[in-house]
């Protein structure tokens, strides 16, 4: 009787409901879009999720992230989410990591999955996931919020890349604690983005893969469009962690010393800002760019690669 509303439908039935049994999906994120997108796989009857989050319940959260109560502040967010998803559906099997998902750890992440729900939000997240997605040949659905705007989107398996549509680095590097959301806005997107991971996974024609939906609750003016046809850039600059730190790398550090003062240290060669020229003759050296969030370590890598410097790659050390 739980999913009988579900398998009424025509293009379900009783062979959907097997198919979602099955399923095994990995979300990566438990914040404002995970809220969203975990309650309603797991009431779909998703068999198999397993969840990436590094944090705790804050209740500064709590006015979109509707999964959590008062109750749960302090909790990390993998443990009061797996309890209330247990209490919604104790028959769906749900493993759940605190910690971030990282270059390090994401093929062990991907490990027996089918489908990848991006719901962190962050941008270097992203191209971790989509890069690890098309060598998997994984499909990846993948959300951002912020303010009162958003798009979700579905990439890779038989389509293009999220580096493909989005091969740029975000203008500004803003995020809901800087610049605020609707909780209403968020729970829209991550509606549509459980609603994307369903269709997929029961395999709905025509296909939503290849497809990118915008909101603007502003203006009103909800697009979406097709980039099926969108090219993979010739050349990536790929992310590490710290654990892939060789002492034959060159380290830039571009976190200034505000940052540095609470922030993860590594050990550098050279400390520069964006405004700094750059001329570096070390070609046989691995250059490795460290910033916060990766917006500033990218834009460098660019400068970098038009010098002929093809060896970088880029460590965003977060808070």
């Amino acid at each position: 009787m739980r999913y009988s509303r579900q398998t009424q439908l025509v293009e379900i039935g009783e062979q959907g409901q097997e198919k979602l049994q099955k399923a095994r999906v990995l979300v990566v994120g438990a914040g404002g879009l995970g809220c969203q997108v975990l309650p309603l796989l797991v009431g779909a009857g998703v068999g198999y999720i397993r969840i990436y989050d590094a944090d705790q319940v804050d209740e500064s959260n709590l006015h979109r992230q509707t999964l959590y109560k008062m109750t749960d502040v302090g909790l990390p967010k993998v443990q009061a989410a797996w309890q209330a998803l247990h209490a919604l559906n104790p028959s769906v099997d749900i493993d759940i990591y605190q910690t971030r998902l990282l270059p390090s750890n994401v093929q062990t992440a991907l490990n027996n999955i089918d489908l990848v729900v991006d719901a962190a939000d962050n941008f270097v997240t992203t191209y971790v996931l989509s890069d690890a997605c098309v060598n998997a040949d994984l499909p990846l659905v993948s959300a951002s919020v912020i303010e009162r705007h958003g798009y979700v989107g579905a990439f890779c398996k038989d389509v293009p890349s999220y580096r493909a549509v989005f091969p740029h680095t975000p203008q500004q590097s803003g995020n809901c604690n800087t610049q605020g959301v609707m909780g209403s806005a968020v729970a829209v997107v991550g509606a549509m983005q459980a609603q994307i991971a369903l269709s997929l996974l029961l395999d709905f024609q025509p296909s939503v893969l290849g497809q990118l939906f915008k909101f603007d609750f502003v203006t009103w003016q909800n697009t979406k469009m097709s980039f099926k046809r969108a090219e993979e850039p010739e050349q990536i600059i790929s992310f590490i962690d710290s654990t892939a730190l060789t002492p034959h790398d060159f380290v830039i550090e571009l976190r200034s010393n505000q940052e540095l003062l609470t922030a993860p240290c590594v050990d550098y060669s050279i400390k520069v800002s964006l405004q700094d020229t750059i001329d570096l003759n070390l070609p046989q050296k691995r250059l490795v760019l460290v910033c916060k969030q990766g917006v500033r370590a990218l834009k460098l890598a660019s400068q970098l690669q038009q010098q002929g410097h093809q060896n970088i790659a880029v460590l965003a050390m977060g808070e």
